[in-house]
């Protein structure tokens, strides 16, 4: 589901003013350290499996239950990696948003990865030092920030 209905709602009310939302985020790899990233369907960057915490979810749950929807696979979450605030994205359509990102870092469990939903066009595993040039840049930030392997999450002082 892109847009999910509780942001469609609020859409009716507010048109393409920027709304101010939660998002969640995960670096996932498997055994081999390599990367999980979705090849993005409305932009065509690669990047880390995120999505929009529903009203009342916990973001750990959250991050599991996107990363299965985006990627057909199945990871469990293992720490809290780092939370910041994304700049404006103006989509499309015209909507603005602003995301407070939860990011975690997680581990493949089972499943091979693949386009699960609308919102991606590919699914891969990608070496460390290999990650792809025209990944987003909130990406290539969470990632850094995950493997520093520092047990404290990152955020701005």
């Amino acid at each position: 589901m892109p847009i999910p209905e509780f942001i469609r709602a609020l859409r009716h009310h507010v048109g393409h003013d920027p709304l101010w939302l939660t998002g969640v985020s995960a670096v996932v790899r498997d055994h081999s350290g390599h990367i999980l990233l979705t090849r993005r369907a409305d932009t065509g960057q690669w990047a880390v499996v995120s999505g929009v915490l529903e009203p009342g979810e916990e973001p750990a749950r959250a991050v599991v239950r996107e990363i299965s929807e985006e990627t057909g696979i199945v990871a469990e979450v293992l720490r809290l990696t780092s939370v910041d605030v994304t700049p404006m994205i103006t989509y499309p359509n015209g909507d603005q948003t602003q995301y407070l990102d939860v990011c975690f870092a997680a581990r493949h469990l089972d499943g091979d990865p693949h386009p699960a939903d609308d919102e991606n066009t590919d699914v891969a595993w990608f070496g460390v030092d290999e990650l792809p040039e025209n990944l987003a840049e909130t990406s290539r930030l969470r990632i850094a920030k995950a493997l520093r392997d520092d047990p404290a999450a990152w955020f701005r002082r």
